[in-house]
């Protein structure tokens, strides 16, 4: 074995995928609702994405980001048009953009109002990435294992308890981070109220409102960005993931105040907005918003959590379906790993929130007829659980 360990690899080896299938070596084929984590939100191999990425491999493939380039202006145009910002600045990762929107709060209130805030207010069960200062950042304890000493300036409160929040700001608070799903730690929707007070708090005491969409982003949540449904809009939001269809690139984004505080020199990445990845944004972008995917994956969100909730509410290891969107979690009265494994065995692939909650990450262009394939899959599972026959 030439890897490190880092991942609990499920014994399955692909190979080949198109649409909502996956192949395997052996021939296997799998319905996936995993979508590599959030990533493949057009489905494998979209025709328009791998298009431009073909036709981009003919042309360039780096410069460094002293040039100008006309993908990295295109896309940014497309992100900053179909939203509440007005810069942006491409990296790799989810991680990445985290770090950046951490970075750009800090160097905000230090370079440009001139005080000494830091301090970042983030919620528990969140994730934010691996990082030392994401990690940090990520209210969840088994990410940090290890890793000490940890870098300061965060705080961790409890999610949707304004009480705790308003008592975490002090005259060293610089921004409040917050995912409109909670999507790691659980799949839980944040409530739009909290996040109306979270913004009159950012208002009133002159805090950064900073929105992690690595995974609610692009079309997810059924909105283009997850902030839409409650009508708040952030200082900063991050994407990666959905953003280039599985080629790897992400982006953190801000209003137009923030921008001098990234002035030439402050902050970098050597391969950000490479011609190759801005191919695979644009031509995600544009497909998202001509077919008007977000409606599709709200349309077809409401349709698979009103189906999961047919075929298991009167089973009772099933607690509640929950979620926004095709970002859905089956949350359950035991742990579920086992459950994940035979659904996997029976060829529908999903994924774990948690040690109780099944996550449901369906392409957002998913069939119905997928969609009830896999829930009757998933309720034959977990009914078979209680009859004792699984597990």
């Amino acid at each position: 074995m030439s890897l490190f360990p880092t991942y609990a690899r499920y014994p399955i080896r692909l190979v080949r995928g198109k649409g909502s299938r996956l192949w395997d070596d052996q021939g296997k084929e799998y319905l996936d609702f995993m979508s590599g984590l959030a990533v493949t939100n057009l489905g494998h191999v979209p025709d328009r994405v791998r298009d431009a990425l073909v036709r981009q491999l003919d042309r360039l493939w780096h410069v460094c980001n002293l040039f100008h380039t006309e993908g990295q202006e295109r896309a940014a145009r497309l992100l900053v048009e179909n939203s509440c910002a007005d810069a942006v600045f491409f990296c790799n990762s989810g991680a990445e953009a985290n770090e950046a929107a951490i970075k750009l709060a800090r160097r905000y209130h230090r370079k440009v109002l001139g005080n000494d805030r830091y301090k970042i207010i983030t919620f528990e069960r969140s994730f934010h990435g691996r990082t030392l200062a994401t990690l940090t950042a990520t209210g969840q304890d088994k990410v940090k294992d290890g890793f000490d000493p940890l870098p300061e300036g965060f705080v961790h409160v409890p999610l949707h308890d304004l009480a705790a929040v308003e008592a975490a700001v002090d005259g060293r608070t610089a921004a409040i981070m917050i995912e409109p799903v909670v999507a790691e730690g659980g799949v839980i929707p944040v409530k739009d109220e909290f996040l109306r007070a979270l913004r009159e708090l950012c208002d009133r005491h002159g805090l950064l409102l900073i929105f992690d969409e690595v995974q609610t982003g692009m079309g997810r949540t059924g909105k283009l960005f997850g902030y839409q449904h409650s009508g708040v809009e952030p200082d900063i939001f991050t994407l990666a993931k959905g953003l280039g269809s599985g080629f790897p690139v992400g982006a953190m984004l801000a209003r137009e105040h923030l921008v001098p505080a990234f002035s030439p020199g402050s902050h970098a990445s050597t391969f950000g907005g490479t011609p190759i990845a801005m191919a695979a944004v644009t031509a995600t972008l544009e497909t998202m918003l001509e077919l008007d995917v977000p409606a599709k994956a709200a349309e077809a969100g409401e349709y698979l959590m009103r189906r999961l909730r047919e075929a298991t509410g009167d089973l009772p290891n099933v607690k509640e379906v929950r979620g926004k969107g095709l970002l859905v979690g089956i949350q359950c009265t035991h742990p579920v790993a086992d459950a994940v494994a035979e659904l996997h065995r029976r060829g529908l692939l999903v994924v774990t929130a948690g040690p109780e909650v099944i996550r449901l990450l369906p392409n957002l262009l998913v069939t119905r007829e997928e969609i009830d394939e896999a829930v009757d899959k998933i309720a034959a599972v977990l009914r078979e659980r209680v009859a004792g026959t699984v597990g």
